[in-house]
């Protein structure tokens, strides 16, 4: 298997996450509308009003539109630089494991110090990765 392919599945994976909490929250916000537990004039402008486990949800699937946005960059980078390595594979595996337990806790428990432990575990690991990728295309060039 080549890197490319080894940095593109946690991509994969990354994404199915995003769309699985997307499709998790749409139906639980219209079953909390069907159920009375929100009216639609209090959510129109903003998102205070729905209930927690809804607000739960949400923040988890908004939260894959804010570090992850760099991780996506980073891989599109090195595959046009062609600088995939197993180092960035490996970071990129460690990266998406690091998501999918911060979304995990977030979804369920929401013990924040755990979720934070996890958060913390990719934002470093990222910070790696991109360290990585600017020495190599800086010294080894584009």
């Amino acid at each position: 298997m080549s890197h490319a392919t080894l940095l593109l599945l946690p991509v994969f994976i990354q994404v199915a996450l995003t769309f699985a909490l997307l499709f998790w929250l749409g139906p639980a916000r219209v079953g909390a509308l069907q159920r009375g537990e929100v009216k639609l004039k209090d959510i129109a402008l903003g998102q205070s009003a729905w209930p927690a486990r809804i607000t739960q949800i949400s923040r988890s699937y908004q939260n894959q539109f804010e570090l992850p946005v760099l991780f996506y960059v980073l891989v599109l980078i090195a595959l046009v630089t062609r600088k995939p390595d197993i180092w960035l594979a490996t970071g990129a595996w460690l990266f998406v494991i690091s998501r999918l337990v911060h979304a995990y806790i977030h979804v369920t428990k929401n013990v924040v110090q755990a979720r934070f432990q996890a958060y913390v575990v990719g934002a470093f690991t990222l910070v790696a990765m991109w360290l990585w990728l600017a020495i190599r295309v800086l010294l080894e060039g584009a």
